[in-house]
């Protein structure tokens, strides 16, 4: 939800693509698989032109990862998540969104000692571990391997070599230098789905303005 803010991942690529493709933002703040997979038929359907979708990003695991104890509202069972990503996946083919048009993200890494403070401020216990959400982008990267489609393991990139936690606002929501890093590395995967994308209409330059309708009709 939050991707197209200022400075967000989703208005990053929607300025890439200008002129090219709408990027349509269909993410829902604190939602997990359990209530995405019920609300998508809602959400994407073919009377909203499956047929021209040229991706779709499925993004899930911060919240189903919250421990079952102390967030059971949000929390998702391993097994269920899993599930429920397949069965994402599989409503999207069954309305003509092909396996190389899906994208599934896993969540960011969790930077525990900041969302502690964030709990704290609320009366909460740390509600949620880096550990526990590894195991969750270990399992969508494998779901994606039995299902065939890409898949932006963003747990392990933002680990690697590196301080991740200037990647976070709070420690589990993104930053904007977090924005720029998914939607760097998510460009590399559309990129070549995306490329080949005429622009809409010809550059002003081009347009013949003694006779604008021999360009632009």
């Amino acid at each position: 939800q939050f991707s197209f803010q200022e400075n967000g991942w989703g208005a990053s690529l929607a300025e890439r693509l200008a002129r090219k493709c709408d990027v349509v933002n269909r993410g829902l703040s604190g939602y997990n698989t359990r209530w995405a997979k019920l609300i998508l038929p809602r959400l994407i359907s073919k009377s909203t032109g499956a047929e021209s979708t040229v991706a779709v990003t499925i993004f899930f695991g911060a919240n189903d990862s919250a421990l079952k104890d102390l967030n059971p509202k949000q929390h998702v069972p391993l097994e269920e998540y899993a599930a429920n990503l397949k069965s994402m996946i599989q409503y999207l083919k069954s309305v003509d969104i092909t396996e190389d048009r899906i994208i599934l993200i896993t969540p960011p890494p969790l930077q525990e000692s900041a969302w502690e403070k964030e709990c704290l401020a609320k009366g909460d216990k740390l509600n949620r571990r880096n550990a526990t959400t590894g195991e969750y982008a270990q399992t969508c990267v494998q779901v994606a391997r039995d299902c065939g489609t890409d898949v932006l393991d963003l747990w392990t990139l933002m680990q690697k070599n590196q301080d991740f936690s200037s990647y976070l606002s709070d420690g589990l929501h993104l930053s904007t230098k977090g924005n720029s890093f998914l939607a760097a590395q998510l460009w590399l995967c559309l990129e070549k789905k995306l490329s080949a994308l005429p622009s809409l209409l010809p550059y002003w330059r081009d347009v013949d303005h003694t006779n604008p309708e021999a360009s632009l009709l």
